[in-house]
């Protein structure tokens, strides 16, 4: 042996891969999701897999903060109901890039529907948190009316509602629709003199 390593195979281009989109999002690396190998557990080492099911899971995790974040932002900078049901709307074709992953063909089946149920869990979580800091604000004193039209667009814009399309849909590239990717970084500060 002279002390050389190849590729790492399937592990090292899926965690790659992993490292890209939690940083990136869906769009910057839609092409190479498209070409992720298949993964067996049974191809690994127990404690390997475990590793991989860590890594997928913080990427997700990642991700799936990023866009809770983006999307407290834009709630709290919306002007109006329309502003906050648009968020709300685009925050949704956000999620489509995390569901995708979360169901990757090239995943086992059994780990798919676990991560399929962790996303759905979380966006179903951070749909009832919002609800919950209505009532604390309308508890603290806040116009009754505002909190009660906030609330009806939480509700007619439900997080958990399926993007566009009526299904998850596959990452989107950059220019398709106009909706963005609210939980990929920044890239760019327009500063103001």
């Amino acid at each position: 042996m002279d002390g050389t390593w190849g590729h790492g195979g399937a592990y090292q281009t899926w965690t790659l891969f992993l490292r890209a989109w939690g940083a990136h999002g869906g769009a910057a690396t839609a092409e190479a999701a498209a070409r992720l190998p298949a993964l067996r557990p049974e191809d690994f080492h127990p404690e390997t897999w475990a590793r991989f099911s860590g890594q997928l899971t913080d990427a997700l995790d990642r991700r799936l903060r990023g866009w809770a974040e983006a999307l407290t932002a834009a709630l709290d900078a919306a002007a109006d109901e329309f502003d906050a049901g648009r968020a709300l709307a685009q925050a949704r074709t956000g999620l489509d890039a995390v569901r995708a992953l979360a169901a990757h063909r090239a995943l086992p089946q059994e780990l798919r529907e676990q991560l399929g149920e962790l996303v759905e869990g979380h966006i179903a979580g951070f749909q009832r948190q919002l609800e919950a800091a209505l009532d604390g604000a309308l508890r603290a004193g806040a116009d009754p009316r505002l909190i009660e039209a906030r609330r009806r667009t939480l509700r007619e814009n439900p997080l958990t509602a399926p993007g566009p399309g009526g299904a998850p849909a596959p990452d989107r590239a950059p220019g398709d629709g106009w909706s963005y990717d609210p939980a990929a970084p920044a890239r760019r500060r327009i500063i103001t003199d």
